[in-house]
């Protein structure tokens, strides 16, 4: 322990660039230092540490199993001072900088992208990185600043609120019911073709639970997207009877939906981020921005129903 305590810290650095590039020339022009200075420095460290940090073969360099366990400490420091350097540089009365955020690809891409416009209007400067995938993200280890989820995230030390719930609906284009008829029982699914994600695949359970349920009755057609931005383009297209979110009703208002009785549970929509940006006022005014956008989507779905 004494001689880990003891490591240098800009061997280290070096050492955490050549194990990330595989490579001491790659790493050397990351770094701006010759390879024979980058080489220098990870014998010396290796003889510090008393082991061999990398296996040398023709084609690079691979880590050994003390050097992964290495290469792990070292991403999780960088990671960690990313963090920190990202608070020092927010500023007291300015909103500047990059934002990494994660979501859904449904709902990045059909509710929150299309509203952006209004958080680079206020905040010209920023910089926003929009991750769209199922996979969950590490806050934690820094893999994105804000998470927007389908489900509470269960990761400690997390900041999170909940915004607001949504449920899978059917929708329709009025062409292609005007075509096919309107459905008016669960079992006239049969006589339409299906849109929808595949139930396996990565989703919320609910809405997956949804889909398995309508398979049962038999489509007479279908077709499976993996997003809900490709099932929304099928059923725009006339193609179907679609499985979707409902707060697409909103920027989508020629959608109709059918079978009225015929929804998943509600599935909570939260926003988390790390506690150590509590005071980043990046994230402060995407979370400000987020909760205002959510109250005027309230209302209008609000108007919308009283109408």
């Amino acid at each position: 322990m004494e001689k880990v305590a003891n490591m240098d810290w800009d061997k280290l650095r070096i050492f955490h660039a050549v194990a990330d590039a595989g490579s001491l020339t790659h790493a050397g022009d990351t770094l701006h230092l010759s390879q024979s200075a980058v080489s220098r420095q990870i014998r010396a460290l290796e003889e510090s540490l008393n082991t061999t940090l990398f296996h040398r073969h023709a084609r690079g360099l691979i880590l050994t199993e003390q050097g992964e366990l290495l290469f792990e400490a070292t991403s999780a420091m960088a990671k960690r001072l990313d963090a920190a350097a990202a608070r020092i540089r927010d500023s007291e009365e300015e909103v500047f900088g990059e934002l990494r955020v994660t979501t859904t690809t449904g709902f990045g891409s059909l509710w929150l992208a299309p509203r952006l416009p209004a958080l680079y209007a206020n905040y010209p400067d920023l910089k926003i990185d929009l991750m769209l995938e199922e996979r969950v993200l590490d806050l934690p280890m820094r893999e994105a600043d804000v998470a927007i989820r389908m489900k509470e995230p269960g990761q400690a030390d997390l900041i999170r609120k909940r915004l607001m719930g949504v449920r899978m609906r059917l929708y329709a284009s009025p062409e292609y019911l005007e075509r096919n008829g309107l459905p008016e029982r669960i079992e006239d699914i049969s006589n339409h073709r299906l849109i929808c994600q595949n139930p396996t695949a990565a989703q919320v359970g609910a809405g997956a639970m949804l889909v398995a349920h309508l398979m049962s009755y038999e489509p007479r057609s279908t077709l499976k997207v993996n997003n809900y931005f490709g099932v929304l383009q099928g059923v725009l297209s006339g193609l179907g009877i679609g499985v979707l979110p409902d707060y697409l009703t909103q920027d989508f208002p020629n959608l109709q939906r059918v079978m009225p009785d015929v929804e998943s549970s509600e599935v909570p929509v939260f926003l988390a981020y790390p506690e150590e940006l509590r005071h980043s006022k990046r994230v402060s005014a995407f979370r400000d921005f987020v909760q205002d956008e959510i109250i005027s989507y309230r209302k209008q779905m609000k108007d919308q129903a009283v109408s």
